[in-house]
């Protein structure tokens, strides 16, 4: 039986070429852009991947493109990879294995290191995914953080970490972005119709203690510290955009998208 693998990129050339170094092994590799600009296609052409152009339009996250990627490929299982992630010879043969086994599921949670600051954060781990799958009986919603829709059975693998996707983590910089991104979509996803003063003190502190005490990032160094206090910001970012929109709505505002004109307008001195 035979693996697909399915790369996401938008403007991924950074770490690519390390990605489908570690896939090359696989029976296809594809890989689906979302109109990049800058050299991941001459990456990914190098490596003879196939490749798949998915619109980029106003999407700032790959979910919408995932389930049209997991449906262009020629072989029935499909690992969907992300462009800094690796995966490890240990991995590839386990995937091999286990669709050759009499009895299988029909989707795969497989187990992922998060690399920060040059280490793997082990208080985020396993970080499951639901990433290798049956792609006949499979949907991907596009939405944020969306998980496939299967229509069979799933299973988990091992909590080995030899089986794990290695994943590189961002710069501090990159994590700074996406806490703003992701807190966007929380917002509209969860419809939390408020937030409170206490919650807004005491939740981000919850979060820090719950993650640098309870879950051993204090074991990491200064690395866990950082990771510890973005997790914290995050949930206070969250609850300040809650507040925000409450307060937008009492007052009988009406929450309109910014436009880029209005974004370079404030941007001007």
């Amino acid at each position: 039986m035979k693996i697909s693998v399915v790369v996401h990129t938008y403007n991924a050339a950074r770490l690519l070429a390390r990605t489908l170094e570690s896939v090359k092994d696989f029976d296809e590799v594809l890989v689906c852009d979302m109109e990049s600009t800058d050299n991941t296609l001459d990456i990914a052409r190098r490596y003879g991947c196939k490749i798949v152009t998915f619109p980029k339009r106003n999407y700032t996250v790959p979910e919408p493109a995932r389930d049209f990627a997991i449906h262009s490929v020629s072989n029935q299982w499909v690992l969907a990879v992300d462009a800094d992630e690796v995966v490890t010879p240990d991995l590839r043969q386990y995937l091999y294995e286990y669709i050759a086994a009499p009895s299988h599921a029909d989707a795969l949670y497989i187990h992922r290191k998060n690399m920060f600051l040059g280490r793997w954060i082990k208080a985020s781990y396993p970080d499951s995914q639901l990433r290798f799958m049956d792609q006949t009986k499979a949907t991907w919603p596009p939405t944020i953080h969306s998980v496939p829709v299967i229509n069979g059975s799933i299973d988990h693998m091992p909590r080995d970490p030899r089986y794990a996707l290695i994943h590189a983590g961002i710069s501090v910089k990159g994590q700074i972005t996406k806490m703003n991104d992701y807190t966007d979509n929380d917002l509209e996803k969860r419809r939390q119709p408020t937030a409170s003063l206490l919650q807004m003190i005491f939740s981000p502190f919850w979060r820090f203690f719950k993650y640098y005490i309870l879950e051993g990032a204090i074991l990491e160094g200064r690395a866990g510290f950082i990771k510890a206090c973005f997790s914290a910001i995050t949930k206070f970012y969250y609850l300040a955009k809650v507040y925000e929109r409450s307060t937008l709505r009492q007052d009988g505002e009406e929450e309109k998208p910014v436009t880029a004109q209005e974004e370079e307008d404030r941007a001007q001195p």
